[in-house]
């Protein structure tokens, strides 16, 4: 049992709730996957980073956890890409599916325990479109099947629109046969040239929304636990998705909803058409995928973020931070000069950095409890790494005999962080020389020429020629070079 309840924010309900599976012990949660139809972008990226690092929490406070994310294979827009470049639509599918896996691997997340298809669950939908005429939530018109909207007496409680509303933010398409525009289409009938499955109303293929409640539960049952996409997804398609399962089964669909916020690019609406459109791969070439996390898991999921060259500098620079007070701590348990002191052997100053460092598991966990707070778990992070550089930057630290045990303690619980977050994965020594060769590309002058210059200005030191030593340094600081003179040698680090 869990030794405090996790809170999480129900889009339903608008408010925190305590988290109480159906079934003890056990999660099911499904979050709507990504159209493969093109390579994906930050926003799906935020997606697949959120929902990754919830369902690692949830396993980490000991839930059993069946995480389903779909691919929708079959869609207009994937027809339209495969005309266009005259291939077949499954080739377009097929070709998304890879990259959308590369890219979230890269990412560093896992694998969600089943990513069905769309395609190969056209039994599962005709199914539940059956069962809905045959209740009278759905009419057939020459081949197309829709869902009759008004039938649904709780239709808009997700998204909180009133009918005008969504009237208005419905996909209206040109069938005018309809009986409400706000009905939404369950089955479509083939077009030439389009895929088509064979279903008692003829050929054709399923429309968007009824693939999720058909894949949700059949792999997770009629009531889940948790669904999750993005803010965009909660009209039409989750309170469709909600009409369509609850009118079939008799049953509340979900318990609980969870939707992450946009991404913004510098304070803008993300568009292709306006040209500032990122997709994952692009943001890779540029950044680590560890500060790509970094960044998002910065802000609260339900936030906004703003996607920016200073905002990714920012993480990078966070992310340097901590892998340099890690390095550091990996050097010093190497050390055999550190004698094994229990808790209670430890002075005083030291007992109060050990204190600080005890608390940082329970202070994340306390964050991550109240609707998965990673920006303030991160907090509290960044606040042990200043505790921690404070101490190893204390001259006097070198003179007392600090236990191993509080390094040690600091380290696993940076790793057991972590493993919740996707980060500080890499081993820190490796991670640091990739950001510095990193640096050194983007450099204006070669690294042969800054290593002249240190010798010049030390020799200029030893000589008293201050002026010549500032001179260097100054030249050095605008290349974004900054001079550490220690008592053996000069260091030089890139900002």
């Amino acid at each position: 049992m869990l030794s405090q309840p996790i809170h999480l924010y129900n889009s339903m309900t608008q408010k925190k709730e305590k988290f109480i599976p159906l079934k003890e012990n056990q999660v099911t949660m499904y979050v709507c996957g990504v159209t493969v139809y093109d390579h994906a972008h930050i926003g799906h990226a935020r997606a697949a980073v959120i929902f990754d690092v919830i369902y690692r929490y949830l396993k980490y406070r000991g839930f059993t956890v069946t995480y389903v994310r779909n691919f929708t294979d079959v869609d207009d827009k994937i027809i339209n890409r495969a005309n266009k470049e005259g291939v077949s639509w499954k080739t377009i599918a097929e070709t998304y599916i890879r990259e959308y896996t590369d890219d979230t691997r890269a990412l560093g997340n896992e694998t969600p325990t089943l990513e069905p298809l769309a395609t190969e669950h056209i039994p599962d939908m005709i199914k539940i479109i059956t069962t809905l005429i045959e209740k009278g939530y759905a009419y057939e018109l020459d081949g197309d099947v829709y869902f009759e909207v008004s039938k649904f007496s709780e239709y808009g409680k997700l998204s909180k629109k009133n009918p005008d509303e969504q009237m208005a933010g419905a996909r209206v398409g040109t069938d005018e046969r309809k009986k409400d525009p706000r009905d939404f289409a369950l089955w479509k009938k083939s077009k030439p040239g389009e895929p088509l499955w064979p279903s008692p109303w003829g050929e054709g293929r399923p429309g968007w929304h009824i693939e999720c409640s058909a894949m949700s539960q059949k792999y997770l049952g009629e009531t889940i636990d948790i669904h999750g996409g993005g803010r965009d997804l909660i009209f039409p398609h989750h309170e469709n998705e909600i009409a369509q399962a609850e009118a079939a089964s008799g049953k509340s669909f979900v318990r609980y909803w969870i939707h992450n916020g946009f991404v913004n690019i510098n304070q803008e609406k993300m568009s292709k058409s306006l040209g500032n459109f990122f997709t994952i791969k692009d943001i890779l070439k540029k950044y680590h995928p560890e500060v790509v996390r970094l960044f998002l898991l910065s802000h609260h999921y339900r936030s906004p973020v703003d996607f920016s060259a200073e905002t990714m500098n920012d993480a990078n620079a966070g992310l340097e931070r901590i892998y340099t007070t890690l390095a550091e701590l990996d050097a010093l348990l190497e050390r055999k000069d550190f004698p094994e002191v229990s808790e209670e052997g430890l002075g005083t100053r030291d007992k109060e950095l050990y204190e600080e460092i005890k608390t940082l598991i329970v202070q994340f966990e306390q964050a991550m409890d109240e609707d998965f707070n990673t920006a303030l778990a991160l907090g509290h992070v960044y606040n042990a790494v200043r505790a921690l550089n404070r101490f190893l930057s204390d001259p006097e630290f070198k003179k007392t005999d600090f236990a191993r045990s509080v390094f040690a303690l600091a380290r696993k619980a940076f790793s057991k962080i972590g493993t919740v977050l996707g980060l500080f994965q890499v081993k820190p020594q490796d991670f640091l020389a990739l950001f510095k060769n990193q640096k050194l590309s983007d450099l204006d002058i070669p690294v042969d020429e800054i290593e002249k210059l240190i010798e010049e200005r030390n020799q200029a030191r030893r000589e008293k020629n201050w002026n010549r030593a500032d001179e260097i340094r100054d030249f050095l600081f605008k290349k974004n070079i900054i001079l550490e003179d220690g008592r053996d040698k000069t260091t030089w680090k890139i900002t």
